[in-house]
Parts: structure tokens; sequence; C-alpha cells
């Protein structure tokens, strides 16, 4: 079973997403019939030209016969056009029942020679093609009339007397014959389009039930159960999911057999300092001589720093492991301006110990992205280390560099760190054998997680001097405070350095 608290964040997190993005299968539903949607009305649209364009094509070649029916009426007397219209053709052209049929011959000069004026005359085209019948579409007194024309050149010899014949029709019949044909393709797309969306549903829901039957076996394994899902039998599009949660959950198991190690670890190193506390009060409550109680007060006092200072460095290695992104803000952050604040901290601590204590820096802003509160406790225990493993009258130089990369690096004269031993002393507790400093083994495991967390690289590094270590931290430069300040790619020279001898 789940905590409350993280039932609540799954809960939360799970009506965020339906409120953002509904489901996944709403989602896929959507765009499936988006489109269809819209599809549909555009499909109206061009059913209704194309039935009209079929129901044209009919009717436009009957009134085609009309036109050159009447065409073999006209004849040229004494150079003159006439037509010879009998009362029959005039009345078959009248007998439509559904339209109103009308017709027009007109002369040489736009003379109407037989039929009706109402239809609207046309000017010739340039190039008169004989036997051709045109089409277009006119107004009659305020109705919609398709019309069928034809020039006519009675005279070979004369190109420019045409006579004008023109048959024109309402477009009853058309309109019928194109409503017959939607209504006959649109029904069925009503009866359609419903199966279609009922099919789609199913395929969905067929489709995304293997996504179903994984979230059931995730939610039935146990809060301790982090073994891998199996692959076997999802589906292709699915399978880069489950191997990034297998992934992810093997990380987790990662950093929780760490944290058990770490528990184990810190519980066996503070039963140390207690259990020494423990006896030397034993031991002052036993005493008389005023000499042995202050001896033991002072074993206590030792203990009780020791313990203290375990115990911070456990509090500060906790702080490096939390999430850094939700806990430290990232700011750019000036690493000499930072040193320069804390090194006078460490002044009373090397001059006790008559250690030569140094800076040296570019003396140029050394600008990185980081937390300033996490920088500070890297560069704090780097310092410490070097004070505390150097034997008095020696050396601690802190310096920095500036190149492409911003680099800071802590040199001692002090005991030095087995070639063997440079990567294990990053290991929690882990201390080279041989020292007589007293130390919790956390200051370099604090250092590197610190490390890590900026992007940066820190190594230790045997002096050249022959003894000693150099510890050195690389750091990633703010790209926008490196082309401001550096300019150029190559090393800056160091320009200052500051120095506390011994006292």
């Amino acid at each position: 079973m789940w905590s409350p608290k993280w039932r609540k964040v799954a809960e939360e997190s799970s009506s965020a997403d339906g409120k953002a993005f509904n489901s996944l299968f709403g989602e896929i539903l959507d765009w499936m019939l988006a489109p269809l949607l819209f599809l549909w009305p555009i499909s109206i649209i061009v059913t209704h030209n194309v039935a009209n364009s079929i129901a044209n094509q009919p009717y436009d070649q009957a009134l085609a016969v009309n036109v050159r029916a009447i065409a073999r009426l006209v004849k040229l007397e004494n150079g003159q056009a006439k037509v010879n219209f009998p009362a029959p053709a005039r009345l078959i052209l009248r007998a439509d029942e559904d339209d109103t049929v009308y017709y027009q011959v007109t002369g040489f000069k736009g003379e109407l020679l037989a039929g009706d004026k109402e239809i609207p005359q046309v000017s010739p085209p340039d190039n008169v093609v004989p036997d051709l019948v045109m089409y277009r579409d006119e107004s009659i007194a305020g109705e919609e009339v398709r019309v069928a024309y034809q020039f006519l050149r009675p005279v070979d010899s004369m190109p420019n007397r045409l006579v004008l014949l023109q048959v024109a029709e309402t477009r009853n019949k058309r309109s019928t014959l194109a409503s017959r044909v939607v209504t006959g393709v649109l029904l069925p797309q009503f009866a359609i389009i419903p199966i279609a969306v009922i099919l789609v549903w199913l395929g969905l829901s067929r489709g995304i039930a293997p996504l179903n039957q994984l979230q059931r076996l995730i939610r039935r394994r146990r809060p301790s159960d982090l073994s891998p899902i199996s692959v076997s039998g999802v589906p292709e599009e699915v399978r880069p999911l489950i191997v990034a949660f297998n992934e992810m959950m093997a990380r987790l198991e990662e950093n929780l057999q760490a944290q058990q190690r770490f528990i184990a670890d810190a519980a066996h190193q503070m039963r140390t300092p207690l259990t020494g506390l423990r006896m030397q009060t034993d031991l002052a409550l036993m005493e008389t001589d005023p000499q042995q109680i202050h001896r033991s007060l002072l074993h206590i006092s030792q203990s009780a720093e020791r313990a203290s200072h375990l115990i911070n460095q456990l509090l500060s290695l906790a702080r490096a492991e939390a999430s850094y992104e939700k806990i430290y803000a990232v700011e750019r952050v000036d690493l000499e301006a930072l040193l320069r604040n804390m090194l006078s901290d460490f002044v009373p601590r090397a001059r006790q110990k008559n250690i030569d204590f140094g800076l040296e820096t570019t003396d140029e802003p050394l600008v990185i992205d980081g937390n300033p509160v996490l920088l500070g406790e890297l560069l704090k225990n780097l310092i410490d280390n070097a004070i505390k493993y150097t034997p008095d009258g020696g050396y601690v130089t802190v310096r920095t560099i500036a190149t492409e990369r911003a680099i800071v690096e802590v040199e001692d004269t002090g005991i030095g760190v087995p070639e063997s031993d440079r990567e294990r002393v990053f290991e929690r507790f882990y201390r080279v054998l041989g020292s007589a400093e007293s130390g919790s083994g956390l200051g370099l495991p604090i250092v590197r997680e610190i490390a890590e967390l900026h992007r940066a690289k820190v190594s230790l590094i045997p002096n050249p001097s022959g003894k000693g270590t150099i510890a050195q931290v690389v750091f990633p430069r703010s790209r926008s405070a490196f082309d401001e300040n550096a300019g150029t790619l190559s090393a800056l020279p160091r320009a200052a350095s500051e120095h506390f001898p011994p006292g």
C-alpha cells in the first residue's frame, strides 16, 4: 500500500494530467474523428457541385438538339435572314411540364426574327466555330435559366453577318435531379459515419487493452517489489516505455540499497564516539582525583567534538544527495569571491599548526552556474582536509585557474594519498591506513557528490614537489560570463596572490 502522502501526490498528478490531456484514448479518438468531421461538410459541397455537373449534361444535350433544329429553319432570302418557324415546332418547345422554355432568333443587326425577346443577347466570339453550341447561365424575370446558343453564318463569303440562335430553360428539372443525386450519396453517409465511430472506438479499446493490463499489473505489485517488468508480449510502441520504466526502477533500487548501506555505516560510525562518551563519563564519575576528572572531561569534550563533526558531515552529505533542482536554486556564482569570503575562517587553524596558508587567484571573476551553499560546503571540505592532514610547518595553497573551464586547486604538503587509494577515498567512511588524524571519512564523498551535481570533475593529483596532494575540481564555466570576461579559450595568467604566513 502507498503512504497517504504518495497516494495524494499520485491522485493530484493523475487529476492534473486528466485536466490537461484528458486520456490517451480520448486524445487518439479526437485526432481520428476531428478530420472526419472536418472533411464531411467539404464532401457535401463537392458532392453538390458534382451533382449539378451531372444534372447539366443530359439537359444541356437536349437544349443543343433544339438549337440545331432551329438552325435548320433559318433561310437566306434576298440577302436577309429569315426563319420559318411552324406552329407545331413552337408547341413542342412550349410543351415542357416542369420548366419554362424560351427561344430566340436574331438577325444580322440584332433584330428579333422569332421567339422571345426576354433572353439577353450576347456578343459573338472572335473566332466563330460553325455548328458549335455554347452554354451559359442567365436570369430571366428573376429566375435562373440555362442558355444554349449558337452563331450561324448563312453566307460563307460574309463572315461578319451572323444569326444568333438561343434556347433557354429554367432549372427545375436540373435541381430535382441534382437533389436526388446528393440525397442518394449523402444518406448512406449518415449511417456510415456512426458505424465508423463505433468501429474506431472498439478498435481503440482493443488497442489500448495492453496498457490497461500493464496498469493492473503495476497496481498489484508490493511496494518493495522493484523487479523489472517483462517486455514479452508487450506492443512494440509500449516497449520503450517499459524499458525506460525498468531502468528507472533499477536506479531506484540502487539508491535504496545505497541508503541502507549509508544508514548502516552511519549507525556504526556514530556508535564509536557515543561509546567513548559513555566510557569517559563513567570514568569521570568514579574518579576523585581532580586531575583525572579534568583529563576525563577533556576526553569527553574531544569525543563530543568528533560526534558533532560526524553529525555535521552526515547532514552535509544528506543535503548534497537531496533533490538538487527542488531544494537548491541555481545562480551565477563567482568562485573567487566565494573563496575570499570563507578563507579567513581557516586562518586560525592554519596558524595553530604553523602552516603557510595562501590564496592564488586570477584576479578576474570566475563565474559558474551553481548553488553557493553547496559550493561553499565543497570548498570547506577540501580546505579542511588539507589543513588537517598537513603536518606542522607545511603549507596549503588554494588557487583558481581560468580556461574554458573554471578550476579550483587545493595544494598541500601533507601525508599524501597512495595511488591505489585515490579512488577509494571518495567512498563513504573510507580512510587511508596509517593516518594519525581522526576523521569521519565523509569529506571527500561530500566533495564528489556536490561536484557531480554541478557537472564538475574532482580528482587527486600528486604534488609535483614530491610531498602532499593537489585536490583539483574542474567546473564548466557559465557561458555568458565566459564570453564577457575571458573572451578567448586561452588560459588566463594568475594575477593575484594572498598569503597568511604562520603567526
